[in-house]
């Protein structure tokens, strides 16, 4: 069997076991398309709106022995769409063996066990399924998109849910009339009165501001279906057995208390990416927050949001098999949230030589590393280049499933010369890998950067 190996030439200075995503899968396309038996296969993914996204690619020839690396190149694009594009039914076209070994995998006792929860009743209500049929039989792909966000007009207010804050803006025919950031604790509260009455206090604060109200608009972690959550980080303290009488109606039980006004709650990274559409009049375009998590949104070349999750969080970058990062809710590793997050920077200070007592919130770290770099410190700025090289590398793997053009990055992470640190190590991994993607990077001042989302979310 062959053996696949990659080389970083702009390796992560501060982990050098890392293995990008976007390199293990261009080696292994080569063996593929150096194989004359190379067989022809397509991932789709089914949600029940109707929609449809669909992976073509080649494998090496379906036999005994290429299985461990079919399964190891496939699985993880599936992963990777699942919380891409989202979906209950995966269809494995002209990969038998492939396949069968996927349904081991994903399924009520499997490795992927979380994600065949969450992907079947948590999200899309019903079992979730891996399929396998003949290439020819695959199903062809079906997109749907919608026009949202950027009506500013009259009084509006909105609201942007973080790990470690919440912020809330009332803005009056575009412009802001109030801004406030309120630093919370949501993760592990096992009362869901602490966030609502956390939520209504900051909407009523700004809502002391407005002569009256015409439209509230919430930006917030997770996946949300008509502004009920499926799956939230915010709200993982609460009992999964309370998660459908508690949570799923918190956002419809606080529009109640302002009858008659619209209310929309979109995923987090969905509003980043408007926020960088209406700003910076580009698309084709992924904001990505770097905040407690990693949330992402996109907004098509067209300039519409589509039906995808976006949430990368959950997404495989980095294909290393020896003691990679374990994401501690999903059980997975490798993926996004332990690199482009503030959990990045907490992995990173030990190598980087800080001494920070373990324990310290993640929050607090990330202050100091901000502050050391302010200093010039040297470790801190090895920290800032290795979490932009894992930018670099993971937005090279967005473009095989994203038509992107611009990269808009916000978040406590980007903030002060760390965040521009970032981008210039992630477009020297462009430039050296991947010179043929043009990707242009983004990042807004400090105002836009700690309370945009809030801002733009108003306007949906």
């Amino acid at each position: 069997m062959a053996e696949i190996k990659v080389n970083c030439r702009v390796a992560p200075e501060l982990d050098p076991g890392f293995v990008p995503a976007a390199l293990w899968n261009r080696e292994f396309r080569r063996l593929a398309a150096a194989s004359p038996a190379a067989a022809d296969a397509a991932i789709t993914l089914e949600r029940s709106n109707g929609a449809v996204s669909r992976f073509d690619t080649k494998l090496l020839p379906d036999t005994e022995e290429n299985l461990p690396l079919n399964f190891r190149y496939t699985e993880r694009i599936v992963k990777f769409m699942l919380w891409a594009y989202g979906g209950r039914i995966v269809t494995v076209a002209g990969a038998p063996r492939v396949a069968a070994k996927l349904a081991e995998v994903y399924s009520a006792d499997g490795d992927r066990a979380f994600d065949y929860q969450v992907m079947g009743e948590r999200i899309y209500g019903g079992r979730f399924e891996i399929r396998s049929v003949p290439y020819a039989q695959a199903v062809p792909e079906k997109k749907i998109s919608v026009k949202l966000g950027g009506n500013f007009s009259g009084c509006r207010i909105g609201f942007d849910l973080g790990g470690s804050d919440r912020k809330c803006a009332a803005v009056i025919d575009g412009k802001t009339v109030h801004s406030e950031e309120v630093v919370w604790d949501p993760y592990f509260q096992k009362d869901v009165n602490y966030h609502r009455e956390g939520i209504l206090d900051s909407l009523r604060r700004a809502a002391a501001k407005l002569p009256r109200i015409d439209a509230i608009g919430g930006s917030a972690a997770g996946v949300y279906v008509e502004n009920q959550p499926r799956i939230a980080s915010l709200f993982r303290g609460i009992p999964e057995a309370d998660f459908s009488t508690k949570v799923r109606p918190i956002f419809l039980e606080i529009a109640n208390e302002f009858p008659g006004v619209p209310f929309v709650v979109l995923n987090d990274g969905e509003v980043t990416a408007l926020a960088g559409s209406l700003s910076l009049k580009r698309n084709a375009l992924i904001g990505l927050a770097m905040g407690t998590s990693e949330a992402v949104g996109y907004v098509t070349p067209d300039g519409t949001l589509t039906d995808y999750l976006n949430e990368l969080a959950f997404a495989p970058i980095d294909y290393r098999e020896d003691d990679p990062p374990v994401d501690e809710w999903s059980g997975d590793a490798g993926v996004g949230a332990m690199y482009l997050s503030q959990q990045a920077v907490g992995r990173l200070v030990k190598p980087a030589g800080f001494d920070i007592p373990a324990g310290t919130p993640l929050p607090e770290v990330l202050k100091i590393v901000q502050k050391a770099r302010a200093e010039g410190d040297p470790r801190a700025a090895k920290i800032y280049r290795t979490v932009g090289a894992y930018l670099g590398y993971a937005v090279a793997h967005y473009a095989d499933f994203y038509a992107l053009e611009n990269l808009l990055l916000l978040g406590r992470v980007s903030s002060g010369e760390g965040g521009s640190e970032i981008l210039r190590e992630a477009e020297k991994v462009l430039q050296t890998e991947f010179s043929e993607l043009k990707v242009a990077f983004h990042i807004p001042d400090e105002t836009f950067k700690r309370h945009g989302q809030a801002v733009i979310a108003a306007s949906l």
